[in-house]
């Protein structure tokens, strides 16, 4: 048991420490899962990125997992370096609650609607552009409603959607 929890932990951290900055850059610059899996030279699987990319989304506020409350905080951590008496070098990690600035965000069942009929998702997705249809289908969607942000991209994705 602690092997397995050994192993996954170092597994993760080695992932992070290749390619997690890399992960998180091309997110935020727009590229889909599949594309930022494209783009990496360290070996590491779609399912990795896809778990890496979703993080990334929760912890910057793209995506909530939990409705948005107008008075809500973000706690931001960071942590800060100290030195004792005799020179030994320490982080302390420093919390910092943060008002959530007012943005609108969209509900989504995309986890729902995938669990429930998978086939006929896909279908539904079909209206939208390839690098749309690969941005919903390269997230691992809970079972859940979640919020993600009103950007250009949602907009035009819940657009298409709805229109159908």
């Amino acid at each position: 048991m602690s092997d397995k929890y050994f192993e996954n932990a170092l597994s993760n951290f080695m992932n992070d420490f290749a390619v997690g900055g890399s992960i998180r850059h091309l997110a935020d610059n727009g590229f889909t899962v599949k594309e930022i899996h494209a783009r990496l030279d360290f070996p590491i699987p779609v399912s990795k990125v896809s778990e890496a990319v979703w993080k990334h989304f929760i912890e910057t506020g793209i995506i909530r997992l939990s409705e948005p409350d107008e008075e809500a905080f973000t706690e931001k951590v960071s942590f800060v370096k100290e030195q004792d008496s005799f020179g030994r070098t320490s982080f302390r990690r420093v919390t910092e609650k943060i008002k959530n600035p007012e943005t609108t965000y969209f509900p989504c069942d995309f986890g729902k609607m995938l669990y429930k009929d998978k086939t006929g998702f896909e279908k539904k997705l079909e209206v939208l552009s390839t690098r749309d249809k690969d941005y919903i289908l390269g997230l691992p969607w809970p079972l859940q409603t979640v919020w993600h942000i009103a950007d250009e991209r949602m907009t035009r994705i819940l657009s298409k959607l709805l229109s159908r």
